[in-house]
């Protein structure tokens, strides 16, 4: 088989592979879609849910979700920010390179429902906290955080080392050569990585249902150490009640608005990468 043959084969196979994996995207979304935006008007989006779910809205589930994965960035991007300035600027030993490396991915590849057990076992078991909204914030930083490091290196790793040379030449220490050159250059790599964790994050289940979230009678919360309703859960709790056809629209319009969530958020990774391109260009 000559190589142009096998070129255009492999170029064919992939094309075949994008558009099978475009086709299944489309189609789920378009059964989520057809099914939810039946249930989606003004009242299910801003009144409480009653009946477990069955009947009434999904307003406090919205607050819940935004709120946790809103603190768990507050939380994570800071922390996140270090670890890779610290990965790209000080750390120079290629064996604790590698180490870090190992440790980062080995994080990013636990299974959620292992964060969710860690939170279970040592804040609310051990700690005695309870079921807290911000025990879930905290787990969901813990679980997002590989992904906003990685993304993070990569930008600020990725940024010509003329930069750094230019601005040590013009007298500035490593602090400001990090937060005037280093930080505004690669911030829009930290925020694309940011908001796709938080698309993964609000849709997460398993590490908020024990230690987090309430199925029912959750409103806004008093304290940090308060339960809160969430999207993923109700679904979940609206799943077991398929027989019910009222709990079961209700489950396609929650499902329909936790995409538009994930959505959001992805357009909005685009989004404010592109404005910060055109920032750090000016």
């Amino acid at each position: 088989m000559s190589r142009i043959l096998k070129n255009r084969l492999f170029s064919g196979i992939s094309w075949i592979s994008l558009g099978i994996c475009c086709l299944i995207l489309v189609f789920l979304i378009a059964v989520i879609a057809w099914n939810g935006i039946k249930a989606i008007n003004f009242d299910f989006l801003m009144s409480e849910s009653r009946h477990f779910g069955a009947s009434g809205g999904i307003y406090y589930q919205i607050v819940g979700s935004l709120l946790m994965v809103l603190v768990a960035a507050l939380i994570s991007l800071p922390l996140a920010l270090g670890t890779a300035v610290y990965k790209s600027e000080y750390l120079k030993n290629s064996k604790l390179q590698m180490l870090s490396d190992s440790l980062i991915y080995g994080l990013n590849g636990i299974p959620s429902i292992v964060f969710g057990l860690f939170g279970l076992i040592f804040f609310v078991n051990i700690l005695n906290t309870g079921i807290s909204w911000f025990v879930g914030s905290v787990i969901l930083a813990f679980m997002i955080l590989p992904t906003i490091v990685l993304a993070s290196y990569q930008s600020i790793n990725s940024i010509p080392d003329h930069y750094r040379e230019s601005a040590l030449a013009l007298g500035m220490d490593k602090w400001r050569v990090i937060t005037t050159v280093l930080l505004p250059q690669g911030i829009s790599g930290a925020v694309t990585g940011l908001l796709i964790g938080l698309a993964r994050a609000v849709g997460e289940t398993a590490p908020i249902m024990f230690i987090a979230t309430a199925y029912s009678g959750a409103r806004y919360p008093d304290s940090l150490l308060e339960p809160v309703a969430a999207l993923p859960t109700h679904i979940l709790a609206l799943a077991q009640q398929a027989t019910d056809p009222d709990a079961l629209q209700a489950a396609w319009g929650a499902s329909f608005v936790l995409i538009c969530l994930v959505t959001l958020f992805s357009i909005s990774a685009l989004f404010i990468r592109k404005r910060t391109q055109i920032l750090s260009e000016r």
